[in-house]
């Protein structure tokens, strides 16, 4: 598992160096969605947030796989909409500390609770994930690209979450697998 994490991390960084290469197009829209694509991958408390609800999303399975993540994305970005509009929401960057400790306690603990339960705190917390990416746009910024830009980029760590969540299940399955196949020493005593 430890090499998987460090895998999929190594992934995720990866694709955050190598996403400023694909900014010298010329073009300022992509420089939008360029900086909305980076937003979620340059602050620790989202990177974290992001992937650990892909993780919990694997852990409670099932219907939480997509459900889990799409309340995120569409919280989020109705949280991003408040941001933009200037709304206030009390105690943002409170709750985002809260998302980050409480996600990674559910995930550590493996913790399954029912998918609406799962989509309305993960959807609270998006909110607040939202709201923070809203505010901090830039000025300049075409809120349709940049916010295209961070809710690709959430999918995309959703995405890596899952998939460090459904990998700790493989050498489970392969184990089990090859000890089905294997005979069976107690019927087995070299009779001929």
């Amino acid at each position: 598992m430890n090499r998987l994490l460090s895998a999929g991390l190594a992934g995720v960084l990866a694709a955050t160096l190598a996403l400023p290469a694909a900014a010298h197009t010329g073009n300022a829209g992509d420089a939008m969605f360029l900086q909305g694509v980076l937003h979620p991958l340059t602050g620790i408390d989202h990177l974290l947030t992001m992937v650990a609800v892909g993780i919990w999303a694997a852990q409670n399975g099932g219907r939480a796989i997509w459900i889990l993540p799409a309340a995120f994305i569409a919280m989020l970005s109705g949280g991003a909409a408040l941001g933009i509009a200037g709304i206030e929401l009390p105690a943002v960057e409170a709750g985002i500390a809260a998302s980050v400790a409480v996600l990674g306690l559910l995930v550590l603990l493996n913790r399954q609770v029912p998918v609406a339960v799962a989509a309305i705190l993960v959807g609270a917390f998006a909110v607040l994930h939202g709201h923070a990416h809203g505010t901090e746009m830039p000025q300049t910024a075409e809120p349709l690209l940049y916010g295209l830009g961070f809710v690709l980029s959430t999918g995309m760590l959703h995405g890596a979450g899952i998939a460090m969540g459904l990998a700790r299940h493989i050498p489970r399955r392969l184990l089990a697998s090859w000890m089905r196949r294997q005979p069976d020493s107690s019927t087995s005593s070299g009779r001929c």
